[in-house]
């Protein structure tokens, strides 16, 4: 296991910004993240996890610690019954490669959570989701160091905390674990409506009434191609804010000036407001703001157009974040994770 310095974390970060890491390694087994740690406790270095880079935004200090690359392989069938299979994943691979080999073994779960770049071991950080599915409702179980305790533990799903976007992964037991592997549950049967608005309207356009995982996983691709830049090509992200939650009150409220705005129900007194539209409102979209550009498709998207730092990218942030709670009483939240 080799370890390196100063490290330019913009070169493994899908937003291409940020100072350098003091240490970088990679590790490919559990034994390997446990020895990482340890050695990195006895010097009272600070430990971050990193995937694919796809969802970390780096300050312009850099990271005075060790950053981890996570590229534990595998890929095992540990139960298949009539109706369901039982995957485990190693937790460096890659997500969208995982989501195709279910999809090629006619599995039905994560499917719409096609093309969303990343590792399987971040999935449940922030309980990636997409087109009506997230990881919580597949995940059966995760392992992962714990570097709290110096062992191995398993977490079950109802142990991780899942809401909207969140996990203590990233809220109160952030930085504890190490995830090495996860454990979904996939279904054998094919896929039925009600199905997400996007695709049910791509599948309108496109006249399709047979529905099965490969028909969704080609549907979202197309639709993610069609509205999401491609982080290998244009420095990026992904959504860079979580959609609005709010209570049936507010939106009650926004409702009074604003009729038509759209909602998703959540069936717990609260609704779901989509961030892209309440940036568009405030007149950002296709707006360069800081050398950061809120994409022309998708006001949910900063694309790094010409920003040099993540000062840069702060002060975008910020100036969107404040327009649309001056303008909708709504306090937006950043997706990505910072360091």
């Amino acid at each position: 296991m080799d370890i390196h310095t100063n490290i330019p974390l913009k070169n493994y970060t899908t937003m291409k910004l940020g100072g350098n890491a003091r240490f970088m390694t990679e590790v490919r087994t559990p034994d390997e993240v446990q020895e990482v740690c340890r050695n990195a406790a006895s010097q009272n270095l600070p430990v971050f996890i990193l995937g694919g880079g796809s969802n970390v935004i780096v300050r312009d200090e850099g990271y005075n610690g060790i950053v981890v690359r996570n590229r534990i392989p595998g890929f095992d069938i540990v139960a298949d019954e009539p109706g369901a299979t039982t995957i485990k994943i190693g937790a460096g691979e890659n997500w969208d490669a995982a989501v195709k080999r279910t999809v090629e073994m006619n599995l039905s779960g994560i499917e719409a959570m096609s093309a969303i770049p990343g590792t399987a071991g971040a999935a449940p950080v922030q309980n990636v989701g997409a087109y009506g599915q997230e990881i919580a409702d597949s995940l059966v179980s995760l392992e992962a160091y714990d570097r709290q305790t110096d062992r191995f533990i398993v977490l079950e799903s109802a142990d991780c905390g899942f809401s909207y976007r969140n996990s203590i992964f990233r809220s109160t037991e952030a930085g504890r674990y190490v995830i090495t592997s996860i454990t979904i549950k996939l279904y054998k049967t094919a896929p039925a409506p009600p199905f997400y608005a996007a695709i049910q309207e791509y599948f309108d356009e496109h006249s399709i009434t047979l529905f099965t995982p490969q028909i969704i996983r080609d549907a979202v691709i197309e639709i993610r191609k069609n509205k999401l830049p491609d982080p290998e090509v244009t420095p990026n992200t992904g959504s860079f804010f979580k959609n609005a939650i709010v209570e049936d009150w507010q939106l009650a409220d926004l409702r009074k000036e604003y009729p038509d705005i759209p909602t998703y129900d959540m069936s717990d007194g609260r609704y779901k407001v989509p961030t892209g539209w309440l940036i568009q409102q405030a007149g950002f979209k296709g707006q360069t703001l800081h050398g950061m550009h809120v994409h022309d498709k998708n006001a949910l998207v900063l694309i790094n157009e010409s920003a040099k730092s993540y000062a840069d990218l702060a002060a975008a942030r910020d100036e969107i974040m404040g327009a649309v709670r001056d303008k909708f009483r709504i306090l937006i939240e950043q997706e990505p994770l910072e360091i």
